[in-house]
């Protein structure tokens, strides 16, 4: 990377401690300012984390080995940075924003380091339309000046958000294909100086990037997973976090979010994830298909990648990174959804790099400001109101990998004190092959509330639904439990109905078959179809003469149930099927 050095603040190497690096410098540098140590021809980009007189420590983004005392420091004067313009949308970036096909493309599979290239590609062009009558408008940070087609979306083409005051527009160029790095629009400040505007602008990942005002949540985010959407509900612009052990199944409800949320874009991140299964993302992603398109997912998913084998330092930006291209995404108007996996490995990152600058720790060694950073980030979701009557959302999911699936672990317990839903992975539901696995005797959401309003609108009574159904789940576990001591026949024929009818929500509701087409993705719809009948279930006063034929009326139920599952909506044998389910639920009555 060449720098110009005239106006830049030079340092030397003192110390090295891993990625971390001692610097003297010779004029004013600012914290989180980027900076490039110059080994043998190559610029290893490094963020100064701390200052103490004139001498810094740096956070090196990349290995280190071959650093000297005395190895020359050049200090750029800007922030880390994320280039956002058209072209983000179906690439994979590192957590510095590289992006990962170029970079194999330059150096092949086994990348070197001080390799740097541009995010956004600057051969591409784009099919420019300026907005009307812009010219000589009074223009402010945020507001549109043209409009390119980015995959199905409207890319809007904003005044940066680094200018802030008024400014005026002094000229736009015309419709017509320009690369991303065109002048499009030049204004003009208050003082008369000319700034130009290209599709391109940058802003530092670390520091929020809103422009409007931050409303409630009022919109609900359907999943297409039953238990989710029925029982644990998440909102546009809300937060959660699905903590489980390895093998629970964390990357596999990521997929599915990915794949079915009612988001406009997703963003990944995969943080500090074992290479193994940031390929498997890599693999699976570009095959599958965009149930509400039918075109491929990559379109409208943002990929940052850093495994775990990756530099600690740059697992840490890889966070920040993702969640500054998602509030750039939303500042357009689209709602986002951003998944992080996993928020564990990034507190490790923090933790390393806290115990490298000697600061006193906290519990399990994690860093004190551990809580802060956990909840700075998930604030960065929500909604933005924008001129316009427009609405952009920013749901942030965390993963959290917690060792040997103890949730009173520091990562988990901040996350949970911050986030509106926790979907609690079991490594028992896992085993016992119950997808999602998902405990709902454990997990909560804050918005159970406010999605109930909004569904209540369309079914009256569906709160009181949804807290009978959670009622008889913990009434079921509990007998459950009992029965495991007593038995069946020590259990009286009312209770062990009460069981029944819970094991009967769990197996026909709250579970779903990922290989089935019509289950794995189950519409608000259908589920405002099938959960009154659960209800009438729950609600029901059922009678049997033996323990036996209670199991055996259940067991044809649930079947039953699920069976209707795995048809189609639409189709007559469906009909017929939900008729003959109905019928049961009478004789089960008499």
């Amino acid at each position: 990377m060449t720098l110009d050095t005239e106006q830049q603040a030079k340092g030397k190497v003192q110390e090295a401690f891993g990625n971390l690096l001692k610097v003297a410098f010779d004029r004013p540098i600012r914290q989180g300012e980027v900076a490039f140590v110059q080994l043998g021809g190559l610029s290893l980009k490094a963020e100064v984390i701390e200052i103490n007189g004139s001498t810094a420590k740096l956070q090196v983004y990349e290995d280190t080995r071959g650093i000297e005392e005395g190895t020359d420091v050049i200090f750029s004067g800007d922030l880390l940075e994320a280039e956002l313009g058209p072209g983000l949308l179906s690439t994979v970036f590192d957590g510095l924003q590289n992006p990962l096909e170029v970079l194999a493309d330059l150096a092949g599979f086994f990348l070197p380091k001080g390799l740097n290239v541009p995010a956004l590609d600057r051969t591409r062009r784009w099919d420019f339309t300026p907005e009307a009558d812009v010219v000589g408008r009074e223009v402010k940070r945020g507001d549109v000046l043209g409009r390119v087609l980015e995959n199905r979306f409207q890319h809007k083409i904003m005044v940066p958000f680094r200018l802030f005051g008024r400014y005026k527009v002094k000229s736009v160029v015309d419709a017509g294909n320009y690369s991303a790095d065109t002048v499009v629009a030049v204004l003009v400040d208050s003082e008369g100086k000319e700034i130009p505007v290209t599709m391109i602008q940058k802003w530092p990942i670390k520091i929020p990037l809103q422009e409007g005002t931050k409303i409630k949540p009022t919109e609900m985010m359907e999943t297409g997973l039953r238990i989710i959407d029925t029982q644990l509900p998440i909102l546009k612009g809300g937060t959660f976090c699905s903590p489980g052990p390895f093998g629970a199944g964390k990357t596999v409800l990521q997929h599915h979010l990915s794949k079915y949320s009612s988001v406009d874009i997703v963003v990944v991140v995969a943080c500090g994830e074992r290479a193994g299964e940031v390929v498997e993302v890599l693999r699976e992603f570009p095959t599958l298909t965009d149930p509400h398109t039918g075109d491929t997912l990559m379109k409208r998913t943002v990929i940052i990648c850093n495994t775990s084998s990756m530099p600690v330092a740059a697992r840490e930006s890889s966070i920040y990174m993702g969640v500054t291209i998602a509030e750039y995404y939303r500042q357009m108007g689209l709602s986002i959804l951003l998944l992080a996996d996993s928020t564990s490995r990034w507190a490790q990152a923090l933790r390393e790099m806290s115990g490298r600058l000697e600061e006193i720790p906290g519990e399990e060694a994690f860093p004190a400001y551990l809580s802060s950073r956990i909840a700075e980030f998930y604030e960065r979701s929500g909604v933005i109101s924008l001129p316009g009557r427009e609405q952009g959302s920013v749901t942030i999911g965390g993963a959290v990998s917690p060792a040997g699936g103890n949730f009173e672990e520091p990562v988990t317990q901040s996350t949970l004190a911050v986030v509106g839903a926790f979907l609690g992975l079991s490594r028992e539901r896992s085993d016992a092959r119950r997808y999602p696995a998902i405990d709902p005797l454990i997990s909560w959401s804050k918005y159970i509330d406010q999605v109930g309003a909004i569904l209540s609108k369309q079914m009256e009574g569906w709160s009181g639904m949804v807290d009978l159904a959670r009622s008889i789940l913990q009434r079921g576990h509990e007998i459950g439990r009992r029965m495991d001591v007593v038995g069946e026949e020590g259990t009286a024929i009312s209770d062990f109905i009460v069981y029944l009818k819970a094991e009967l929500y769990d197996g026909a509701y709250l579970q779903q078959n990922a290989f089935d087409k019509e289950d794995a993705y189950c519409p608000l719809t259908r589920q405002m179809t099938l959960f009154p009948l659960i209800n009438e279930i729950n609600r029901s006063n059922f009678s049997f003469p033996t323990h036996d034929e209670a199991r055996h009326f259940f067991l044809n139920l649930q079947n039953t149930i699920k069976n209707w599952n795995f048809l189609s909506m639409k189709s007559l044998e469906a009909e017929l099927k939900m008729q003959e389910i109905k019928e049961m639920i009478r004789e089960g009555v008499r």
